[in-house]
């Protein structure tokens, strides 16, 4: 029993290492600024901002001017849980602490992840669509509509050498693969994500993640039982911006494990564990954001 406890600690690890590596939107939460965190589901995001160069000036020596580092309340507006249940005749105690990982693990990739990716990509439509950065999508012209749209969040984020990511349906995938106009622009290159280097394809330097239909709609509503696309939610096709424009925010509350000899309704073993998380941009880069929407 005591070995089970003393794992607990290292699922909810675990589980928070899984959604920045295999989510599609986890390496959003890889920012060089960390979110502070003041309590369950309160976050302070910092944002920092620079005066220009002035003249150097011989006799008063440096022009003067402050680095302003401020930090921004922020509630996470998503507070989720489970509980999962193993059956005592199915693991015994001394398999149970392996069990228990692969059954946080698979749950983590089969219903954590989906479930963020499709908040995360909903959050960011919204604000797209809010600043007006949001383009129909025609299948005819899907390459330069594309390009069109790469081009925009570069310039709007100033031609820096920042890196640019465009998350994009399977029919945009489709599109942009198959395109013969593109056969020389497409090019295989490393992207990091958590700890890992991937080998992602690029389209005039911007990285190209594909992701599932059910995790591109531009509003769902979230239950006890997952997620689903909200009545009328639109289709997204893509979404594009660089990558240090949003802020995946992730909090993992330990896991608690309870072994049958503490379950009182069922011969049982009991996972609880709690997620709060959320996707912030801060106001100087919602203007970043654009969007291709369609059928």
């Amino acid at each position: 029993m005591a070995n089970i406890f003393e794992n607990a600690s290292k699922y909810a690890h675990e589980l928070d290492k899984m959604i920045v590596q295999e989510s599609k939107t986890g390496f959003l939460a890889d920012g060089k600024f960390k979110a502070r965190f003041t309590g369950a589901r309160t976050v302070n995001m910092p944002q920092i901002d620079f005066d220009g160069l002035g003249d150097y000036d011989r006799e008063t020596g440096y022009s003067k001017g402050g680095t302003n580092f401020n930090y921004t309340a922020y509630t996470l507006g998503q507070e989720r849980s489970k509980q999962l249940v193993i059956d005592a005749q199915d693991a015994d105690e001394s398999g149970m602490t392996s069990l228990a990982g692969k059954i946080v693990g698979e749950y983590t990739r089969t219903k954590v992840n989906p479930e963020i990716d499709a908040y995360v990509m909903s959050k960011l439509y919204g604000i797209a669509n809010e600043k007006g950065n949001v383009t129909t999508f025609d299948a005819d012209k899907a390459a330069s509509i594309m390009l069109d749209a790469i081009n925009n969040a570069e310039a709007a984020n100033g031609y820096t050498n920042s890196q640019m990511v465009a998350f994009v349906d399977p029919v945009m995938y489709a599109a942009l693969m198959t395109s013969n106009d593109l056969q020389r622009s497409i090019t295989v290159s490393e992207f990091e994500q958590g700890n890992a280097d991937l080998k992602v394809k690029h389209l005039n330097g911007c990285a190209i993640i594909p992701v599932a239909a059910d995790r591109m709609r531009t509003e769902y509503t979230f239950n006890d039982t997952g997620f689903a696309a909200a009545d009328g939610a639109g289709y997204i096709k893509a979404i594009i911006m660089p990558k240090s424009a949003a802020s995946l925010v992730k909090k993992v509350d330990k896991v608690d494990i309870y072994t049958p000899e503490i379950v009182q309704d069922m011969d049982a073993y009991k996972i609880n564990f709690r997620l709060y998380y959320d996707c912030f941009v801060t106001e100087n880069k919602k203007g970043l954001i654009f969007a291709i929407s369609g059928e």
